[in-house]
């Protein structure tokens, strides 16, 4: 039997009262945490998880996080040069600000061509920090590098990715209910080629875990295919894709698809970079058109992006007594391992086509958006209350208009969008350097009630860019070159029900982070969150009030390099949770990280420790873990437990590495883990990943 250790905790604001009890051998881990180790190393590498790990809570899925880390590998590689590249190319390092990008065109503009990457510092909103994470992804070239010798050369990437579950879960046991028809496995297999900046062409197979493969409703193999062909600079046209494409025009209001920024860590992440047309490379299943779009420069600056599309998309359909068929809702879940799941599979086709226009000169950017939506069956809205205002018909036109302007130290931001049948959606902020020191942001948005997008994703506290108002203001402020703090309040309330609120609702939330960097091998980062919002009282009540809920995050963080190989990392989060009058309940977690990066080995790998404690799901606590190349995803920490992973990867030639992951989670006081078909008899739950990647 493990012995426990009962400590007092330190006192802060809502713990007065909390004395946490951890496993014996956790001491260590305490000792780990707060001893300051000093170390030196000789080179500063690029630390991917440092800037994805503060996006973890909103991208839980590592199809979501694949976009920006595989965009972050492929810059390490080939380094943007900064005198000779677009905005839309550094709108793909998500980290910049869009006032940042608009100031470093200017200063070019005004001075001339960078001479080196230290120049940065003398731009306007670019902090040492930011600096720091750019300098391994750009350069800087005084005349273009055409290097002639790999013109008609093109670079190959081929990756297989294998994992499971390594318990039987109940859904692949031979008892009545959901049975999922396929194996536990879990496949993705990735091919893409890029000829310099004018061809590009990638296929994704993808089998989730529980559909089948080669069998019964996969008899034709992988359950999801997606690719596309993209051709570059052909005439006066910038791109042409035929196959899944993306879309992301002005704030996310009438028109984005992929991965996209809400409310986070990273300040900013708030006005949103468009990218416009892109080829569709995520497994994500949902957010994405296939069919043909282009891009056609008409002017000088100003483009056109034409696109049609056409899908079949999931749905739970209802038969009509008139042979029709009506639905409420689209499953975006992308999952098809039961007789139902797969019964909805494709069962909506979706006709959808528009155009955008954009113009582009200096400091304005200007963009009208407009498309049409023509779904197979009808829908309806549904009994709820929370859904009087929602969608019902087959037809569906979405416009938009969006705007950006930089005036000195200001860039002014917004959108405002119709739908027909529906209402309007408006949002507009202003980022501004206050001084070389201080930067910040403001943003206002009011989303009608009977506003409609089934492709949007605008900033604000729901799920759709409707009945909701807001205001959001955030401030960076850089103390001195070791300090840097960030804060941002947003305050929003929505004036009709929502999915459990029955009447109009408001609420706040609170966000700080202090950063202390005193040299190249230590850091030290605090965090806090409060969030209060609103919610019925329970279910099935006569009366069903709405009530109070409050939950609170304190988070701190230690980085250090304990010598040129090993970085190590910790991490202790407590978090609060109390709803109407019943009790707060508490929350905690502590880590230890440790990673193996030498710079010449064949192998390099990271581990975790962990042990976590929350009275419910309720005062979960999620948290960033490594992967596998690209695999990375938010983990969710629950319950009572231990959580450990191992990551390892090796290369077996130059063009040739793999990588295998264990992780696994303990809970020493349940006998089941998980629910419904997701169940497990016993205590823990641990899975495997191996990934192989050949470039050529």
């Amino acid at each position: 039997m493990v012995p426990k250790l009962t400590l007092p905790f330190v006192q802060c604001p809502g713990f007065q009262n909390i004395r946490i009890c951890l496993p014996g051998y956790s001491i260590l881990l305490l000792f780990l945490l707060f001893y300051p180790f000093p170390a030196a190393f000789a080179q500063e590498q690029i630390n991917i998880r440092e800037i994805i790990s503060p996006l973890a809570a909103s991208f839980t899925e590592e199809e979501d996080l694949s976009e920006f880390t595989e965009r972050l590998s492929f810059y390490l590689k080939h380094p943007i040069d900064l005198n000779h590249t677009s905005p839309e190319q550094l709108k793909e390092l998500f980290f910049l600000s869009a006032l940042q990008i608009s100031n470093l065109f200017i200063h070019i503009r005004v001075n001339g061509k960078l001479k080196d990457v230290l120049e940065l510092q003398s731009i306007d909103g670019f902090d040492l920090l930011t600096i720091t994470r750019l300098i391994p992804l750009i350069t800087v070239k005084e005349n273009m590098d055409l290097n002639f010798g790999k013109i008609h050369t093109g670079s190959h990437t081929l990756t297989l990715r294998y994992g499971q579950v390594l318990e039987k879960q109940k859904g692949y046991k031979p008892v009545p209910g959901n049975k999922y028809m396929g194996s536990p496995a879990k496949i993705l297999l990735k091919y893409k080629y890029e000829l310099n900046d004018r061809i590009g062409f990638a296929v994704l197979a993808k089998k989730d875990a529980g559909e089948s493969f080669f069998s019964g409703a996969g008899k034709t193999g992988f359950d999801f295919l997606s690719g596309s062909l993209a051709f570059y600079k052909t005439g006066r046209f910038k791109q042409i894709i035929a196959g899944d494409y993306s879309l992301q025009f002005g704030q996310g209001l009438s028109l984005w698809t992929g991965s996209s920024f809400g409310k986070g860590d990273d300040v900013a992440g708030i006005a949103k970079k468009d990218s416009g047309l892109k080829p569709y490379t995520s497994a994500n299943e949902y957010s994405f058109f296939r069919g043909v779009s282009a891009t056609y420069s008409l002017l000088k600056n100003i483009d056109l992006t034409s696109f049609i599309s056409f899908r079949n998309l999931d749905a739970s359909l209802t038969k009509t007594s008139t042979g029709s068929y009506t639905l409420s809702a689209i499953n975006t879940s992308g999952l098809h391992r039961t007789a139902t799941e797969i019964d909805h599979k494709g069962s909506l086709g979706l006709l959808l086509y528009g155009l955008a226009a954009t113009y582009n000169q200096n400091s304005l950017d200007l963009g009208i958006t407009a498309y049409h939506s023509s779904y197979q069956h009808e829908f309806t809205t549904g009994t709820q209350r929370y859904k009087q205002y929602g969608f019902s018909g087959k037809e569906l036109t979405n416009l938009g208009f969006h705007y950006n302007y930089t005036f000195k130290n200001i860039y002014f931001f917004g959108e405002i969008a119709q739908s027909i049948p529906g209402g309007i959606a408006l949002l507009n902020g202003a980022m501004a350097s206050l001084s070389p020191r201080i930067s910040t942001i403001i943003l206002l948005r009011n989303y009608g009630k009977e506003h409609v997008s089934f492709y949007h994703k605008a900033m604000g506290e729901g799920t759709t860019a409707a009945n909701e108002k807001g205001i959001y203001g955030g401030l960076h402020f850089s103390i001195t070159r070791k300090w840097i703090v960030s804060v941002y309040g947003d305050l929003f309330w929505f004036p009709w029900a929502k999915y459990r609120i029955d009447g109009s609702s408001s609420g706040y939330e609170l966000t700080g982070h202090l950063n202390f960097k005193p040299n190249k091998t230590f850091k030290v980062l605090l965090g806090w969150k409060i969030k209060h919002s609103e919610q019925n009282e329970g279910s099935g009540l006569p009366v069903n009030q709405i009530v109070q809920i409050r939950k609170d995050n304190y988070r701190m963080e230690v980085h250090w390099k304990a010598g040129r190989k090993i970085t190590l990392q910790n991490r202790l989060e407590i978090t609060s949770y109390k709803k109407g009058l019943i009790d707060t309940e508490y929350g905690y977690m502590i880590y230890q990280d440790a990673d193996y990066q030498p710079m010449s080995s064949r192998l390099s790998g990271n581990l975790r420790i962990a042990y976590f404690n929350t009275f419910s799901y309720n005062s979960r606590i999620y948290a960033y873990e490594d992967d596998v190349l690209h695999g990375a995803g938010s983990g969710v920490y629950s319950d009572e437990g231990i959580r450990t992973f191992l990551n390892l990867s090796y290369r077996l030639a130059k063009q040739l590495r793999i990588w295998c992951r264990y992780a696994i989670y303990y809970y020493p006081a349940k006998t089941n883990t998980g629910s419904g078909p997701e169940e497990i008899s016993g205590s823990k739950k641990s899975d495997i990943k191996f990934q192989i990647r050949y470039q050529f």
